[in-house]
């Protein structure tokens, strides 16, 4: 097949995971939805900062105990969301948002700290949510392109809302923008209520669900994905602090937004091809190769445009390593646990980003600025190495015919005349 063929052919996969009923509305929804949610960490580090005049250690330990709360409660919600259903868990998740975010910028710090650990393990449960949602709306075969967008549309939230929140603490000030984070975290409640995506695909059961014992889907396949998950955000923490430090030590802070900037550029670029290519990659192979990736990155901080450089090769795997590791969770869960297993995934995303952040620091603190891509990108390899057993066990019980490329579609015929 020719490469303009292929190409067309790839773009079709997008064109018809859009076609599907409800995905390009839950897209929508999603990237405003994470907006605010992404611009929770920058507003609450600027209002402990500024307003109660505590020191950068205090803002970061609030947003630790936001951590380790969601992380807690992510798992619980998505069974409840199993149970339930999804409309009783928004109810109970936008009331404890609207409380919290409506309070914090009139509590002290004192208070501030046990109220962040509580909203957290209550917290709008939207990316696992989103992910969930696909997996119910997308057949098996649809889900990588799926997946994609969905971890694209993560990296423009991302993009946006810690850009949206310093620009509004700039100019209004950081107790007046966690009164509007909040009211945007309780608007997203609110239209993906309005908006009800399903959690059970067609063909699954609805209604009551039977108990699924966790031994039934928490399987070694199950936990070294998780693992990766986990070992994905370490990485992508740890560099995130690499960058600043990095440009920091040689004199060049101020071009940091352009090469966070080309990094998120390269993962959108990743993410795009992820979708479009027709075999699929293993979540561990793809987190291997990003931790391998990042090791070397520290070699290009002499310069802001070699550092940009330098992050090209990591930036393209962050997306699919993200996307992959949602896919491969949501074909090992079953209909009945898939929202507890979301959760866990959420969960493992969660505690890489907190632990790889602080990791990174520890280490550029203790030696130099480049070793903090190679000791977060050497932990992420080393993971791999574990899991390694896991992916080898799994490729000799698979038939071959399965790890195949997997067929192009059929081209559509054109109506008679």
């Amino acid at each position: 097949m020719s490469a303009e063929v292929r190409t067309v052919v790839n773009i079709k996969a997008y064109r018809e995971a859009l076609a599907l009923p409800g995905l390009r509305s839950l897209l929508l929804v999603a990237v405003l939805a994470r907006v605010p949610l992404t611009a929770t960490g920058v507003t609450l580090t600027f209002f402990v900062v500024e307003d109660l005049g505590r020191g950068y250690g205090a803002a970061g330990l609030v947003g630790a105990a936001i951590t380790v709360g969601a992380a807690i409660g992510g798992p619980l919600l998505g069974r409840l969301v199993d149970r339930r259903g999804l409309r009783p868990v928004l109810v109970l998740t936008g009331v404890a948002e609207a409380v919290f975010w409506s309070t914090a910028p009139m509590l002290s710090y004192a208070l501030l700290l046990p109220a962040a650990f509580l909203a957290g393990s209550l917290a709008l449960p939207i990316f696992s949510v989103i992910r969930q949602s696909i997996a119910a709306m997308v057949p098996p075969a649809r889900r990588r392109p799926a997946y994609a967008l969905d971890s694209m549309s993560v990296e423009l939230s991302f993009m946006v809302g810690p850009a949206l929140a310093t620009v509004a603490v700039t100019a209004i000030s950081a107790r007046t923008t966690l009164y509007l984070v909040g009211a945007g975290i309780v608007a997203a409640g609110a239209g993906l209520w309005l908006l009800n995506p399903p959690v059970r695909g067609a063909g699954e059961p609805v209604g009551p669900q039977r108990k699924v014992a966790r031994r039934e889907w928490l399987t070694p396949r199950m936990l070294a994905v998780l693992a990766a998950s986990t070992a994905a955000t370490l990485v992508l923490g740890g560099t995130d602090v690499a960058v600043i430090a990095v440009l920091r030590d040689g004199g060049e802070v101020g071009y940091t937004g352009v090469v966070l900037a080309m990094w998120a550029a390269a993962s959108l670029v990743g993410g795009f091809a992820y979708g479009a290519v027709t075999r699929s990659w293993s979540p561990l192979v793809l987190m291997a190769a990003l931790s391998v990736a990042t090791i070397p990155v520290g070699l290009g901080g002499s310069h802001w445009w070699l550092l940009c450089l330098a992050l090209i090769p990591a930036g393209l795997l962050c997306a699919p390593t993200i996307a992959a590791t949602s896919d491969e969770v949501s074909r090992l869960a079953p209909a009945e646990a898939r929202g507890e297993a979301m959760g866990l995934h959420g969960s493992a995303i969660t505690i890489g980003i907190a632990v790889g952040a602080p990791l990174a620091g520890a280490v550029i603190d203790a030696s130099a600025p480049a070793w903090g891509f190679a000791v977060t990108g050497a932990i992420g390899a080393l993971v791999a190495l574990a899991v390694l057993p896991v992916e080898l066990r799994r490729r000799r019980a698979v038939p071959a015919v399965e790890l195949a490329p997997e067929p192009e579609p059929e081209p559509e015929l054109a109506p008679a005349a």
